[in-house]
């Protein structure tokens, strides 16, 4: 850098001297300066055009500033940001060009000296604060003394679109890349936001509970799924739980922008993040459907898709369920394409409802001989066998009672005539005795 003090060595003594003939002379010499490309040197502007500016910079001729080397800003005229005598910095671009002029620029000059304090800031991890001038691929262009570059994707924590917007905020940034040579200054305003929003996360985290319902909106959205701001808290829908409905892609459902009822279905501290549901704060249409069916009613419905293991059909309701390759028919079937094709009507029987998987089975096979009939037969025929098996044992005990009974009467009857025929001997023992005595016999 070299800077002309051209004004201040002037006196006037010495701004005269004598020639070879003892004539007094202006002192070119000292009022001269000895100028390189790259300097950067002081100059006052002496005249302001449409086009250019003419500055004295004590070189044998002024200095000629174009107007595209006048800012970094873009389109801007002349006499909006000078005036005659304002002294300024300016570098040195050409010493002389094909017409002998001197070529100078207010706007390098500038830069060369910000890249310095930009360079200061970067180093210790300090913000910078400036106003969005110029919107550009892929970004913004913020005026920081020098045209920093302010990507799209770090203007902010969501996705941001509509980058005219921003033309003549001021916003502060903090720098995440300085490359002088190629004289290039990346910033990121999503940063300061991130870190502004740290301490909020953590107190709004620490408010919230699974299974809350809280609003939300949508920021962006991925094949996988939505991401959500959630009071400035990061959360992920993922597709499987955006409807109750099968989704092929989450814009089907959702737009960015919109805002949204979510449940909280999990929630990581670590990360700050959440996990969310959509669909949970919807009624489930499949349950509000299944009421009007039962297991064994026999239905119509349209063959929607066929796989290795049988085929789907959707009922007139819109419930879709699955007919297993066994079902299709009593004979053994190779293909399914051999009993139905996507498109054709089917009459079905309702075989099994499963609340929890939110799913049906049908069979083909079953609607005119459902395996419910066999078993009730079987059910029926078995409780009769049953039936004649507990009456011929309730027979049998009753013939064994009554043989019991026979026998125990019988024995008692025996009994009574022996104790009759004893009782009988006994007396006429007694009889004898008594006429022996009688009659004094021995």
């Amino acid at each position: 850098m070299n800077e002309n003090n051209i004004y201040n060595k002037l006196t006037n003594e010495n701004c005269m001297i004598k020639n070879e003939n003892g004539e007094l002379v202006p002192n070119y010499d000292l009022t001269m300066v000895n100028l390189n490309d790259g300097d950067v040197v002081k100059g006052k502007v002496v005249k302001i055009d449409k086009d250019e500016v003419l500055v004295d910079v004590g070189f044998k001729s002024e200095g000629v500033i174009p107007r595209s080397e006048l800012s970094i800003r873009n389109d801007v005229k002349p006499e909006d940001i000078l005036k005659i005598d304002d002294e300024i910095m300016i570098m040195v671009i050409q010493k002389e060009d094909q017409d002998g002029r001197l070529i100078l620029s207010k706007k390098r000059a500038e830069v060369e000296q910000n890249f310095d304090r930009i360079e200061k800031i970067y180093a210790s991890g300090d913000i910078v604060e400036g106003e969005i001038m110029e919107c550009v691929k892929g970004g913004l262009i913020v005026d920081i003394g020098l045209r920093g570059f302010l990507p799209a994707s770090l203007i902010d924590v969501r996705k941001t679109k509509d980058l005219e917007s921003f033309i003549g905020e001021r916003c502060v940034c903090k720098i995440i890349e300085v490359d002088r040579h190629r004289n290039n200054v990346v910033l990121s305003r999503k940063v300061i936001i991130e870190d502004e929003r740290k301490e909020q996360r953590k107190e709004i985290l620490n408010s919230i509970e699974i299974g809350q319902i809280k609003k939300g909106i949508i920021t962006s959205i991925a094949d996988f799924g939505a991401f959500v701001d959630v009071g400035g808290v990061d959360g992920l829908i993922h597709i499987s739980e955006l409807s109750w409905n099968h989704v092929k892609h989450p814009s089907e459902v959702i737009n960015v922008n919109q805002e949204v009822d979510v449940e909280i279905l999990g929630i990581d501290y670590d990360k700050q993040r959440l996990s969310l549901g959509l669909k949970q704060t919807q009624k489930d249409p499949w349950l509000e459907k299944i009421k009007d069916y039962s297991v064994k009613d026999v239905i119509s419905g349209k063959v929607t898709r066929i796989v290795k293991f049988g085929l789907f059909v959707q009922t007139e309701g819109g419930l879709e369920g699955l007919v297993h390759i066994s079902e299709l028919s009593p004979d053994p079937v190779n293909k399914q394409s051999d009993v139905a094709k996507i498109g054709d009507e089917l009459m079905v029987r309702i075989i099994d409802i499963d609340f929890d998987k939110r799913r049906m089975a049908f069979s083909v096979k079953q609607v005119e001989n459902p395996v419910e009939d066999k078993e009730e037969e079987k059910k029926v025929k078995d409780s009769k066998s049953e039936e004649k098996i507990e009456k011929k044992e309730v027979l049998d005990k009753e013939e064994e009672k009554k043989v019991k009974d026979s026998k125990l009467e019988e024995k008692i009857e025996k009994k009574e005539v022996l104790d009759k025929e004893s009782n009988k001997k006994k007396q006429i023992k007694e009889i004898l005795k008594e006429m022996k005595e009688e009659a004094n016999i021995e």
